[in-house]
């Protein structure tokens, strides 16, 4: 029979245990936040005009770096770029918008070349749409083409810059345009008047049989191509999807810019700065 020492002792004992399992539960839950990936002291941007935030400057028909959802600095979009500068000062000035205007996917593999001589600590994707975006649905590029140029790129910067952090980003749903827009007299005068999109945009009143199955299988390749970009990214650690957050935001008309009733607007830039964030690195 135990002494009233020895009991103490026990329930000590008992005690310290719970205690320490109890810790140990607060350190598991707590753990992914300690993992969280450091914040970067440099960074880039790559893809084709939406990124360089064509037609959203002074100028017209024109790139606008600085209006970018990724690597730009007006304070109303607040890119990426401003928001990891709010929480580390030391990116400032070190961000690159290797972007190109009327880039395909074919050419991401010498944009992460220079990603790699820049050695940044994140780069954002988004490319496809001018792979969608063609004057023909016959010209659009064919979904296992555009998985292995995806794929070579990946391996580019894996291969040169191993730690760099990479975020995808779906493409633009471009049906989701059409949609909004098909009843504006003007976006359809200018999608017209400068062979916009022509794979999806062409004939948007028609409701001719040919015209609408085109539209379906125009949207059908771009969420195959978004799929790749899914399934390629998930083969690299260091590579993060959007889980198809652009492709399913919900653009209206007023994130479309009035000049070419194509490319984001400033406020189109804004919201895609906001919603990739969200699901980002850092949210």
């Amino acid at each position: 029979m135990r002494t009233r020492d020895e009991e103490e002792g026990a329930m000590l004992r008992r005690g310290g245990r719970a205690l320490l399992g109890a810790l140990l539960l607060v350190v598991v839950i707590q753990s992914p936040v300690s993992a969280a990936a450091p914040l970067p002291h440099s960074m880039a941007g790559t893809g084709d005009s939406i990124s360089r935030a064509y037609n959203t400057g002074f100028w017209p028909f024109t790139d606008n770096p600085a209006g970018s959802w990724s690597t730009g600095t007006t304070a109303s979009v607040n890119s990426h770029y401003l928001r990891i500068r709010a929480l580390n000062p030391a990116i400032q000035g070190k961000a690159y918008n290797d972007a190109r205007s009327g880039a395909l996917m074919r050419d991401l593999n010498g944009q992460m070349a220079t990603v790699v001589a820049q050695r940044v600590d994140y780069v954002t994707v988004l490319m496809g749409g001018n792979d969608v975006c063609q004057p023909t649905e016959a010209q659009m590029t064919d979904a296992v083409l555009f998985e292995s140029q995806f794929k070579a790129a990946m391996d580019t910067l894996t291969a040169g810059s191993p730690g760099t952090r990479v975020f995808v980003l779906t493409i633009p749903n471009v049906y989701n345009l059409w949609a909004v827009l098909k009843n504006n007299g003007t976006a359809r005068f200018i999608w017209a008047l400068g062979q916009v999109c022509q794979s999806m945009l062409k004939n948007p009143l028609s409701t001719a049989q040919a015209d609408v199955d085109r539209r379906v299988r125009v949207l059908a390749r771009e969420q195959a191509f978004n799929d790749v970009l899914k399934n390629v990214c998930g083969l690299y650690t260091q590579c993060r999807f959007d889980n198809h957050a652009v492709f399913n935001t919900a653009f209206t008309a007023g994130d479309v810019s009035t000049r070419d009733y194509f490319h984001p607007s400033v406020a189109g830039q804004a919201k895609l700065a906001a919603g990739t964030w969200a699901v980002g690195f850092w949210p």
